[in-house]
């Protein structure tokens, strides 16, 4: 599995932006798990990361919005900082509900 950030700007001066930010984070939100208000922590294979990025491109107008896919090194835990609310949830680990 790939672990990725995904971030984006999308313009929501107008109604056509706002929808495309509703479509931008719905389909993040299918892959992966929102980390603050346009950042999601993703884990994909080599497929999903094709079909994610395809999707996106298709939704995002490149003349208003951006968007932007890093790969995090592994461990995460080794690499990422965060403080203050960090809502990351580790699906890898047992979840007890």
């Amino acid at each position: 599995m790939i672990d990725l950030l995904v971030c984006y700007d999308v313009g929501t001066t107008t109604e056509a932006g706002r929808r495309r930010l509703r479509r931008v984070a719905k389909v993040c939100v299918a892959h992966g798990q929102r980390v603050q208000n346009s950042v999601f922590e993703v884990s994909v294979s080599d497929v999903q990361l094709l079909t994610l990025r395809g999707k996106l491109l298709e939704i995002i107008d490149p003349t208003e919005d951006s968007i932007r896919i890093y790969r995090l090194r592994q461990p995460r835990e080794k690499h990422v900082e965060a403080y203050g609310q960090d809502k990351y949830v580790d699906f890898s680990e047992p979840l007890i509900l």
